[in-house]
């Protein structure tokens, strides 16, 4: 382990430990990702005694400021491209109805008990005597060699003093591919209850984790299977099944809102965009009807589902803001890249999407292209290839027409007085008539033509120009 301490940050750490007699590790994530061969600079260091103190002499070695978090029993420093932290080693227990633990001071044994993953419980001595060596009593190494998350401890122990830890194993197995050990699946099911008490905020940092993890369904089935789902997320839960009337089914959505998230991944990492694949078909569920000779439809879902966006970002304590409009803007429009890619494409149809969409086009074309999970060849070839010429349309239109972010050449005021008239539904009137005589190539979008429209509108409303 020695030739993954070259930073001078670990023999600095280990001289002050030598003054002081104290036994100090580095442990967790710096350890585990030594064997992914990806530097980490986040550092946890471990003291066998006061951490705080232990990090404020440091700080004098370094000469830098050291900041002491007192109820966390914890300390930070920055040192060049690093962030270290120290604590104390410690052994916890917890009360039934919450989550937050009695810390008592520990041994290294006891803090390595109390670590989540054996993954993440190695520690490497930075004492001078035995500089170096890896301390792993819960076979660490071969976990991350067996590609398998496994607790420390029995993992209905760590999972209910924790709940957290339910989501976190979820997490690792999904941003690193690796299984969740059977018997902790199992805890999981078994207490997925206690989830309860954790912060909606806390459950939603992990679940966005998941999201931006490579292939984000892996980890949407383990919370489905396990019943977490249900629990965080319900109405994504509620798209799973498949109803059949008459020899007439629809295709389970949650899986296809899965496969919609995994092909979305594949070209883009914006988290946002990402949670419009997830709700793209979350409204589904309610607008499901059968019609007798027909099927199932799901009329509307994307209206229902534009409205939807607000509440469940509530729910989950996702930003209300402009992150919160664009997703919403996306679920609303999701279908109308498809339905131009199905049909002979005019150029009234793009410009409306163009004027719609903004500058949020691109994104909503790669969500449009994630949503093709069907799996007939001709329909797959037949959809990419007018795709393609959607797409094509849409630059051609735009570098024409300007559409996207239109403004209109014509405003309310310039209305109001070329016909000297106040404010009233005549301007509005007029204002839509020329947005739709542009967007439907009647006229070109620039201030003459638009202007010429006016007066012809005007005139056929009974209004007479002043303007000579």
């Amino acid at each position: 382990m020695i030739q993954h301490l070259k930073h001078p940050i670990f023999k600095i750490i280990s001289e002050v430990a030598q003054q002081n007699k104290v036994s100090v590790f580095v442990i967790g994530g710096f350890v585990r990702d030594i064997f992914f061969n990806r530097p980490s600079k986040d550092i946890d260091i471990l003291v066998l005694g006061n951490g705080p103190d232990f990090a404020e002499k440091v700080g004098l070695q370094l000469k830098t400021n050291v900041a002491v978090f007192k109820n966390f029993g914890t300390a930070m420093l920055k040192y060049n491209d690093l962030e270290v932290e120290f604590v104390g080693a410690r052994k916890e227990s917890y009360r039934a109805d919450s989550r937050k633990p009695i810390v008592e001071n520990g041994t290294l044994d006891d803090d390595q008990k109390r670590r989540d993953f054996t993954i993440n419980a190695m520690a490497i001595s930075l004492s001078e005597a035995d500089y170096g060596q890896l301390i792993d009593p819960f076979a660490g190494i071969k976990h991350l060699e067996n590609k398998l998350i496994k607790t420390p401890l029995a993992a209905i122990e760590t999972f209910s003093d924790d709940p957290l830890r339910m989501m976190r194993a979820i997490r690792f197995a999904t941003q690193l591919n690796f299984t969740i050990d059977n018997e902790a699946i199992e805890a999981i099911k078994n207490n997925k209850e206690r989830i309860e008490i954790v912060s909606k905020e806390r459950i939603t940092d992990e679940l966005n984790k998941i999201i931006l993890s490579p292939k984000p369904s892996i980890g949407f089935k383990y919370l489905f299977d396990t019943g977490l789902l249900h629990l965080i997320f319900p109405l994504m839960a509620g798209l799973h099944g498949v109803d059949t009337i008459n020899g007439k089914s629809h295709k389970d959505n949650f899986y296809h809102t899965l496969e919609v998230l995994d092909n979305i991944c594949t070209s883009t990492d914006d988290l946002w965009l990402r949670w419009a694949a997830i709700l793209h078909d979350i409204a589904k569920p309610a607008t499901k009807r059968f019609e007798a000779g027909h099927g199932f439809t799901f009329h509307g879902h994307e209206d229902k589902g534009a409205r939807m966006v607000p509440k469940i970002f509530d729910a989950l304590k996702l930003p209300l803001n402009e992150k919160m409009r664009f997703v919403q803007k996306l679920v609303q429009l999701h279908l109308r890249p498809i339905v131009l890619a199905q049909e002979i494409v005019t150029d009234s149809a793009v410009r409306r999407l163009l004027f719609e969409a903004g500058d949020d086009i691109e994104a909503l074309m790669k969500l449009c292209q994630a949503d093709i999970t069907t799996k007939n060849e001709y329909k797959i070839k037949k959809y990419r290839n007018n795709f393609e010429l959607v797409k094509q349309k849409l630059k051609d239109v735009e570098e024409r027409d300007q559409i996207r972010n239109w403004q209109p050449p014509i405003t309310g005021e310039d209305i109001m007085q070329t016909f000297n008239i106040k404010a009233g539904k005549e301007v509005g009137i007029i204002k839509n008539q020329i947005r739709e005589a542009i967007l439907e190539g009647e006229i070109t979008n620039n201030r003459n033509d638009a202007f010429a429209f006016m007066l012809k509108k005007g005139e056929e409303i009974g209004l007479i120009s002043v303007i000579l």
